[in-house]
């Protein structure tokens, strides 16, 4: 671990090399008047928009929007089947591709009409009774077509295999527009609040924050609350379309030895050092003692299925992933495309490297993710390790 002291908190990095913008970040959460005890930088962590991905803030009675971030809820979700990859050859892994890619939309694509309202959480709760004045109320029928799509950027779907030469499905995927427009709309509140009190935190950080005390913090809460709900439901549902994939292919329903599903992307009142506090995760994962988590690499590295240590000076999280070592257009523009092409078809991996556009989401932009679980074996014990045999990527 290092210890950067330049804020009026100390910032703790599981991350032996952060970049210089990381941790200048880091910084403006550490001399933010509400943080508490101190921040803690996961080794994936990376320059975000405002915080550091794969950043832990935790504040008393207070809510930072951007802390968050706009794909909230956004996580992982991986299931072990039974079928083993002796019994699937390439044709197979084709046609599942296939079939997967004609029911789940990627990118920026929505259902092609709206999906049955028992797949989407409930608002049928007290808080939202009056649901047209919340966010959420108003998207809630364009969400019906974003709930089971993927989204692009980082968002994957996988199939990988273990040592024991099991099959699993990874997911990762959030809560599509419907958070951004959640995001959106309390961050600028925020803005606009700290700006009429006068706030001592500068705007030009990016940290506008709610206070707990107004009506206005609750009703993010809230919001935020029901966005993890829907990406959890989002995931669910692209699981269960590859399931059908799968049997239809193979004729084997995959059941499931292993289910896991897990956000990075949340606020949580959380208790820690003898205080109840708002645990903002970043890019970061629970890592509560024996709390199964997930660690995904980067398109062709192995992924990682993880039991939480519960170590406190962490917040008792761990990384959400590799991270990424290059910005997208400097990925684009540095990485050589068929360098990356047959790094991926010397491993038999099936994967989305087809030209230049894709090279921001190629392995080569990110960290060595044997590294960053090196660097975080204090946080998590790694149940299984898991090696991609084919991808389709947002």
């Amino acid at each position: 671990m290092k210890y950067y002291n330049d804020g009026k908190i100390v910032v703790k990095s599981w991350c032996n090399n952060p970049e210089p913008k990381a941790i200048e970040q880091a910084t403006n959460l550490a001399n933010l008047p509400f943080a508490f005890r101190h921040i803690a930088l996961m080794p994936d962590t990376h320059e975000g928009y405002g915080m550091p991905i794969g950043g832990v803030l935790a504040t008393k009675n207070v809510i930072v929007p951007n802390a968050v971030g706009v794909d909230i809820g956004c996580g992982m979700c991986a299931l072990q089947t039974k079928i083993k990859k002796e019994d699937v050859d390439e044709k197979d892994l084709k046609a599942i591709l296939g079939r997967i890619r004609s029911t789940v939309p990627v990118g920026f694509n929505h259902q092609s009409k709206k999906q049955d309202v028992k797949y989407m959480p409930s608002v049928d709760m007290p808080e939202f009774k009056d649901l047209d004045t919340f966010i959420i109320g108003r998207e809630y029928e364009k969400a019906r077509s974003q709930i089971g799509t993927l989204g692009g950027g980082n968002h994957f779907l996988e199939i990988q295999v273990d040592s024991e030469g099991f099959i699993w499905i990874m997911i990762h995927s959030g809560s599509r527009n419907l958070g951004k427009q959640v995001a959106d709309y309390y961050n600028e509140e925020a803005k606009k609040l700290n700006e009429r009190y006068y706030s001592s935190v500068d705007p030009k950080l990016d940290l506008a924050f709610l206070s707990l005390e107004d009506s206005i913090g609750w009703k993010y809460v809230q919001e935020m609350q029901y966005c993890v709900d829907f990406a959890l439901a989002n995931r669910k549902l692209m699981m269960e379309r590859v399931k059908e994939a799968f049997f239809d292919v193979l004729h084997e329903f995959p059941t499931d030895n292993y289910d896991i599903n897990i956000a990075h992307n949340y606020v949580k009142i959380e208790h820690h050092f003898n205080t109840n506090v708002w645990v903002h995760r970043k890019g970061a994962t629970a890592a509560w003692e024996n709390t199964i988590g997930i660690i995904p690499g980067s398109q062709g590295s192995s992924s990682y299925i993880v039991k939480g240590k519960g170590n406190s000076e962490s917040f008792k999280s761990c990384s959400h992933g590799a991270g990424r070592k290059m910005g997208r257009k400097a990925a684009q523009k540095n990485l050589n495309l068929e360098e990356e092409k047959k790094k991926l078809d010397d491993k038999g991996i099936l994967h989305s490297i087809r030209g230049v556009d894709d090279l921001d989401e190629a392995s080569g932009a990110y960290k060595d993710i044997d590294v960053v679980m090196e660097e975080q074996n204090d946080l998590v014990d790694i149940l299984y390790k898991l090696e991609p045999i084919a991808v389709i990527k947002g």
